[in-house]
């Protein structure tokens, strides 16, 4: 599904995460030169592109002739990331039937407005630092370049996303453990429909110890 922030800039979310926050703690939005300020943009006319972006996606208004004319309007990106546990068969990944939990983090400290989390299990992506008991956050797609660390569901495998390495051959999709102890496992022919890849991992949470 579209969502307006899907198609805007990372500096433009960051312009509208802080204006959203600065509205909601003083009741009232900040002025160009208070948002330059935070973000340390050089000047309010750097700025007027992103807003007049924003704007156009629907995601601020302005109010001619003020000096806090751009306020955020409808409602808020999530404030927490969605804690996926085991999938139904044939439900999307973001489906109610899906989610174990919330987790309390506002999903644009990763970049993103939409953001799934899955939890570590097992040993195989250890020496990509990823240790079991982490919390993966996830950004939803449905590709990714050869190479990435991708979540996938694998067809009469899993009944969980897990995380893997992904690697494109021209007949063949492997996927590979980081850690030499596990065996890729490769899908090719008609195979290559069993494996659904769900997201890209852009981020971890560890409990410190």
């Amino acid at each position: 599904m579209y969502h307006p922030t899907m198609s805007i800039t990372s500096q433009q979310k960051k312009v509208l995460a802080f204006i959203r926050s600065f509205q909601e703690q003083n009741g009232y939005p900040p002025s160009l030169r208070e948002i330059c300020a935070a973000l340390a943009l050089s000047s309010p006319g750097s700025l007027i592109k992103h807003v007049r972006r924003l704007e156009t996606e629907g995601l601020l208004e302005r109010t001619p002739g003020k000096k806090r004319a751009w306020r955020v309007i409808g409602p808020g990106p999530r404030s927490s990331i969605p804690l996926i546990g085991s999938i139904a068969a044939g439900t999307p990944i973001l489906a109610e039937a899906n989610k174990e939990d919330d987790l309390p983090v506002d999903p644009m400290l990763f970049g993103v407005a939409d953001a799934f989390a899955l939890r570590v299990q097992g040993d195989s992506m250890i020496e990509a630092h990823i240790r079991e008991g982490d919390i993966a956050i996830i950004r939803p797609q449905a590709d990714a370049d050869d190479g990435t660390i991708v979540a996938v569901v694998i067809e009469g495998i899993e009944t969980e996303a897990t995380l893997k390495i992904l690697r494109k051959k021209k007949a063949a999709i492997e996927l590979v453990a980081a850690n030499p102890f596990y065996q890729p496992l490769v899908f090719d022919g008609p195979d290559r429909a069993r494996v659904q890849i769900v997201g890209k991992l852009i981020g971890l949470i560890r409990r410190a110890q």
